[in-house]
C-alpha cells in the first residue's frame, strides 16, 4: 500500500457543494448536443446555448507561454458583441466551476472566456496567487477572445469568484480594455486577510493550501504561506500581500471608473469583510455590495449548481447594464444590500455609512456588566493556551452552509470558564437592538511576558443562556515590552444583526481560537482593566 506524503496536507474543497461529475456531464452534453441524463432544466440550457453560440475547450497561451485550460463560449456572425472573462477559483476543478453560469452568460448575448488559474487544473505554470503572471494571463486571456470573435467587441468585463476575483480586480487595475468587474467572494487586502490585527489567519492559510493539494504552488507561494504559519517573516509576507492587494492599485480603478460589483458573507472566514469594505469604500465609481448570511463562496453557491441565486442575477444586471447599457434599474437600487441576520430581510441603502445612523457605547465593568457608565480600576484575568467554546466557527467554509440552511452555531455560554475568559454582559434588550455596521472595542491590558493575542466575540444570548455568533476579530501586539500596559482599538467585522427583545449581547474575551495563530506563550496571563483616563468600551452601530 502507498503511503501518503505527511508533508502534503489533507485535500479539502473549498466548494463542497460542488458536483463535479454533472458540472461534467453538463458541458459534454454543452459539446456533443446529447442531453441524455441531463436534468430538464440543465438540458434545455444545452439546447439554448447550442443554438446561439459554439462551445469549445481549448488552451490559452498566458505568460512565460505557459498554457491554461479554458472553455471558449462564442457567438458567429460580425454583430458587435461584449465578452466576459471569468478566471477560476482556488480550486482544481478550475474553469468547470463557472460551466452553468458561463453558459446562461452566452444565452444572453456576450461572447464568454472561462480558463483555470495557473497551477490548477490543467493549466501549466505555478500558482502565483494573483501575482504578476496571474495578471498577465488575464490579459493574455482577453487577448483570446478578442481574437476569436468574429464580430467586433464592444465591452469587457471580468468576473471571477474567491481567488478569480482577486485576479479578475487586478486586471482591471493593470489591463485599460476591461469596463466593469464582478468580484465574489473576494479580497481587497490581501495582507489585511492574512494578518488581521497583526494576528495570523492560520486555519484560512492551512484551508487554502489543503484545497491546494493538487496544485502546483510556486516556492515563492509555499514559502510564504509556510512564513504565515510559523510565524515568521511578518514583513515580507505583507510585502508579498501588497502586489496582490486590489487595494494598493485603487487609483488605477478610480481614475478609470471602473464599475465594481462585491459579493460576499457575514461570517467570511477566508477573507472576512472589513479588508474588502475597505475597497469598497475606497473606490469612486459606480459600485455595488451584498452581503449575506453564511461564509466564503456560501451565499453564491447555488448560482454555480444552476439553481436561483440573486447573487449570480445581480451579476448578470450589473454586466447588462454596464457592458450592454440596459436600464435595469441596478444603478438606481443603492450601493449596499444587506442580508440581516437571522431573519434574511434584505435591505438595502444608499451608501455603506448609512447603514449606521447612530452610535450606542457600552462600557465594560469589574462585576461582568456592559453598562452605561465608564467605571476605572477593575481587573480580569485570562489565563494564556486555553481553548473555550467560543470560537470563530466549527470548520471555515462549511459552518456557513449550515448559518444559510438556518442552523447557525450554538454556543453555551454558561460552560465558558471565567478562568480562561473574561465575560461581560449587557441587560436583557427591552426591544429589538438592530446592529448595523462596524462595531468597535477599546480594551487595555497588561501582558506579562513580550507578545500577546486575544480573540473578542460578540454575542447575542437567549433566555437560556445559548448564544449565537453577532461578530469577532482577534488582536495581537507583537513589539511591547514584557509587563506592558496595552491599548487596544480594534474594529469587529462589518455586522447587519437583529439582537430579540430578552435576548443579551455579550462580550467574551479570550486568549486562544484555533483559527488563529497567537503570541502568546503557554500559562501567561492578560490582565484586562479599563484606566480612568481611557475606560474600555464596546461602541455598537444602531440602524
Amino acid at each position: 500500500m502507498a503511503r501518503r506524503d505527511s508533508s502534503r496536507p489533507t485535500p479539502l474543497s473549498l466548494y463542497p457543494e460542488l458536483d463535479a461529475t454533472a458540472l461534467d456531464a453538463f458541458v459534454t452534453a454543452l459539446e456533443s448536443g446529447d442531453v441524455t441524463g441531463l436534468a430538464p432544466a440543465r438540458a434545455a440550457e444545452v439546447a439554448e446555448a447550442r443554438s446561439l453560440a459554439v462551445f469549445t475547450r481549448g488552451k490559452v497561451t498566458g505568460a512565460d507561454g505557459d498554457l491554461l485550460d479554458a472553455a471558449l463560449w462564442r457567438h458567429t456572425g460580425a454583430q458587435p458583441r461584449p465578452v466576459v472573462v471569468m478566471p477560476s477559483p482556488w480550486t482544481s476543478l478550475g474553469w468547470l466551476t463557472y460551466a452553468v453560469q458561463a453558459t446562461r452568460f452566452a444565452a444572453r448575448g456576450y461572447n464568454v472566456l472561462a480558463y483555470s488559474a495557473r497551477g490548477f487544473g490543467g493549466s501549466e505554470g505555478q500558482v502565483d496567487v494573483a501575482g504578476p503572471l496571474d495578471v498577465a494571463d488575464g490579459s493574455r486571456a482577453l487577448d483570446h477572445i478578442i481574437e476569436r470573435s468574429t464580430g467586433p467587441v464592444t465591452r469587457i468585463g471580468f468576473l471571477g469568484d474567491s481567488y478569480g476575483s482577486g485576479i479578475g480586480q487586478l486586471v482591471a487595475a493593470h489591463d485599460t480594455r476591461v469596463d466593469a468587474v464582478v468580484a465574489l467572494s473576494t479580497w481587497g487586502d490581501l495582507g489585511e486577510a492574512f494578518h488581521e490585527n497583526s494576528t495570523r489567519h492560520v486555519a484560512a492559510v492551512r484551508a487554502l493550501l489543503a484545497a491546494a493539494a493538487k496544485a502546483r504552488l510556486s516556492p515563492q507561494t509555499q514559502s510564504v504561506f509556510d512564513n504565515v504559519l510559523a510565524g515568521r517573516d511578518l514583513q515580507g509576507t505583507l510585502r508579498w500581500a501588497e502586489t496582490r492587494s486590489p487595494f494598493s492599485h485603487i487609483k488605477e480603478l478610480n481614475r478609470r471608473q471602473v464599475p465594481v460589483f462585491f459579493a460576499h458573507a457575514w461570517h467570511e472566514t477566508l477573507f472576512p469583510a472589513n479588508q474588502t469594505l475597505k475597497m469598497f469604500n475606497e473606490l469612486t465609481g459606480p459600485k455595488r455590495l451584498a452581503v449575506s448570511i453564511g461564509d466564503h463562496s456560501g451565499p453564491e453557491m447555488t448560482g454555480m449548481l444552476g439553481l436561483p441565486n440573486r447573487i449570480w442575477s445581480d451579476a448578470h444586471r450589473w454586466f447588462d447594464h454596464h457592458l450592454k447599457g440596459i436600464d435595469n434599474g441596478i444603478g438606481d437600487e443603492g450601493q449596499v444590500l444587506g442580508e440581516v441576520m437571522w431573519s434574511r430581510t434584505l435591505e438595502p441603502r444608499p451608501t455603506w455609512p448609512s447603514l449606521t445612523e447612530q452610535v450606542h457605547r457600552l462600557h465594560l465593568a469589574d462585576d461582568g456588566e456592559l453598562g452605561e457608565e465608564p467605571q476605572a480600576g477593575w481587573t480580569a484575568t485570562v489565563l494564556c493556551g486555553m481553548d473555550t467554546p467560543a470560537t470563530v466557527a466549527d470548520k471555515i467554509v462549511e459552518s456557513g452552509y449550515a448559518e444559510i440552511a438556518g442552523r447557525p452555531k450554538v454556543y453555551p455560554t454558561q460552560d465558558i470558564d471565567r478562568t480562561v475568559a473574561a465575560v461581560w454582559a449587557a441587560d436583557p434588550a427591552a426591544e429589538t437592538i438592530r446592529l448595523r455596521g462596524i462595531p468597535r472595542l477599546r480594551v487595555t491590558y497588561r501582558a506579562a511576558n513580550p507578545g500577546s493575542t486575544f480573540v473578542a466575540y460578540l454575542l447575542d444570548v437567549a433566555p437560556d443562556d445559548t448564544a449565537h455568533l453577532v461578530t469577532h476579530a482577534p488582536y495581537s501586539d507583537l513589539d511591547s515590552p514584557p509587563d506592558s500596559l496595552i491599548s487596544a482599538d480594534i474594529e469587529l467585522q462589518a455586522t447587519a444583526y437583529d439582537v430579540p427583545r430578552g435576548h443579551r449581547l455579550m462580550l467574551v474575551v479570550d486568549a486562544r481560537d484555533p483559527f488563529y495563530g497567537d503570541a502568546n506563550l503557554p500559562r501567561a496571563t492578560l490582565a484586562f482593566t479599563s484606566p480612568e483616563a481611557t475606560p474600555s468600551y464596546l461602541d455598537l452601530p444602531l440602524g
